[in-house]
């Protein structure tokens, strides 16, 4: 009796040692940043509308999970200004960012959206094959 107890506590063991590797492995993901400032005209809220509504619509699975999170960051707010030196940022901009623990190991600026805002199928086309892309590195 007392084995089969030794036992079972070490398959507990080793099934969580597994879980938390498996957890460990798995803490990739993509952050979806639409950097804004204090003035917005009527193009740069439609791109954020845009940016949000495809990874929303297309992503509900990755954004439920963690894997996937959309962030609108005004760059003119207290703290958010290295921003523009992180990314070159001279305008607004759709940043993409693969994050490996805690860390950022690729990003891209999806500067198309200025040339698609007035096509909004295009537009959310642009963004989802850009997203599904990065997220093919994040698993």
């Amino acid at each position: 009796m007392k084995k089969l107890f030794l036992m079972i506590l070490a398959l507990i063991m080793v099934i969580s040692s597994a879980t938390a590797f498996a957890a460990d492995s798995s803490s990739a993901k993509v952050m979806a940043y639409y950097f804004h400032g204090s003035f917005r005209c009527y193009t740069c809220n439609m791109m954020e509308k845009y940016s949000q509504e495809a990874i929303e619509a297309n992503f509900k699975d990755a954004l439920a999970s963690g894997k996937l999170e959309f962030k609108a960051v005004n760059v003119e707010d207290r703290g958010n200004e290295h921003f523009v030196d992180d990314y070159k940022l001279y305008t607004k901009a759709l940043i993409l960012s693969l994050v490996k623990d805690g860390k950022e190991v690729k990003s891209k600026n999806l500067d198309k959206i200025w040339q698609l805002a007035r096509n909004k199928q295009k537009f959310m086309e642009y963004v989802t094959g850009e997203v599904n892309a990065l997220m093919k590195d994040a698993q």
